[in-house]
């Protein structure tokens, strides 16, 4: 990590001394200042002072070689103020033009542009203003992107449709339900839904300590074992009790699977829980196998209500809300 004080030093002494120096004491004005900052001096001064990390390079050169031979003339051709090559935008005044009308061709009037749907990379880019009449290097693409205020950026999740004008109304449902049914002693349950897993040895995300060079070794691809299968978490949490269950499939996520879950929780641990139940609320996302359209899931659940002999309460959450759900917060965080 660069220091924050040694920066400011290459700073204020470059500002104090730029007006006063041509390109070759500059040039090895710079690599003095990267010699005596250390590790990373060069990318250091590069920045600070917006030279070329070549340029940087060039004068350590020239110090090496006068050390070497303090007589020798070293950097003693010095050109006259304006001349060398020109930036490429003097050179062709139209090519900023040209680049903005690529990168943001909607807000450009050019709808149509071969590389709105591209990922946009400087490579792409120069080959584009190339064929267009513009020759230029991805260097220099970048640099004139720089300069136009854009960097590299992922998107960002910020978009929200349009609310439904029933969802807060839904949602107070929800919560108008749950306090009732708590209020008399009656079970509530959160139910979901959680990420196919495979079975066996495959690749799964994160760390742990292994003796250096030998970490566990896995699958090279992720195709299903035949013998071992997937696992198919379907969690219950009972609101009430902050109690959960989780049951695991191992072939299809369905809504017998769904009320299959919702069974064995109630035989293993909601019926002793609630010895005094007279009805039982579910709190569930609006889609998969337990979703509001799904029909199965209506038929399995009155099938389930005629086997514990008790009705069955179905709140569903809006869509995208589901992160609201209880047992999102309580077992799969």
């Amino acid at each position: 990590m660069q220091d924050a004080a040694a920066i400011q030093g290459i700073e204020s002494r470059y500002a104090a001394l730029v007006s006063l120096m041509d390109e070759g004491t500059r040039r090895q004005w710079a690599a003095a200042e990267a010699m005596s900052y250390g590790w990373g001096g060069v990318r250091a001064v590069s920045h600070v002072t917006g030279m070329s990390p070549n340029t940087i390079k060039k004068g350590l050169a020239e110090l090496e070689a006068r050390e070497a031979d303090p007589e020798a003339p070293i950097g003693s051709r010095v050109r006259k103020p304006g001349a060398g090559r020109k930036r490429a935008t003097e050179a062709d005044p139209e090519l900023a033009a040209a680049l903005e009308q690529l990168v943001d061709p909607v807000t450009r009037g050019d709808p149509m542009s071969p590389l709105r749907w591209t990922c946009k990379s400087t490579a792409q880019l120069a080959r584009e203003l190339t064929r267009r009449g513009h020759p230029v290097s991805p260097r220099t693409v970048g640099r004139l992107l720089k300069a136009s205020g854009y960097s590299l950026q992922g998107n960002r999740k910020t978009k929200e449709g349009k609310d439904h004008p029933d969802r807060n109304a839904q949602f107070e449902h929800i919560n108008t339900t749950v306090l009732s049914f708590q209020d008399r002693g009656q079970p509530v349950i959160s139910v979901d839904t959680k990420k196919k897993e495979l079975v066996g040895n495959f690749r799964n995300g994160g760390r742990e300590w292994q003796p250096q060079g030998e970490p566990d070794e896995v699958l090279v691809h992720d195709f299903m074992d035949k013998e071992l299968g997937k696992a198919i978490p379907y969690g219950v949490y009972d609101v009430t009790e902050n109690q959960g269950w989780v049951s695991v499939g191992i072939d299809h996520d369905t809504a017998r699977f769904a009320t299959e879950a919702i069974r064995r929780w109630w035989k293993k641990m909601g019926a002793r829980r609630h010895r005094s139940a007279k009805e039982l609320l579910v709190t569930a996302d609006g889609g998969g196998s337990n979703g509001s359209r799904c029909r199965l899931w209506k038929v399995a659940l009155q099938d389930l209500a005629n086997t514990l002999k008790m009705p069955i309460h179905v709140c569903h959450f809006p869509p995208g809300t589901s992160k609201w759900n209880k047992i999102e917060h309580r077992m799969f965080c």
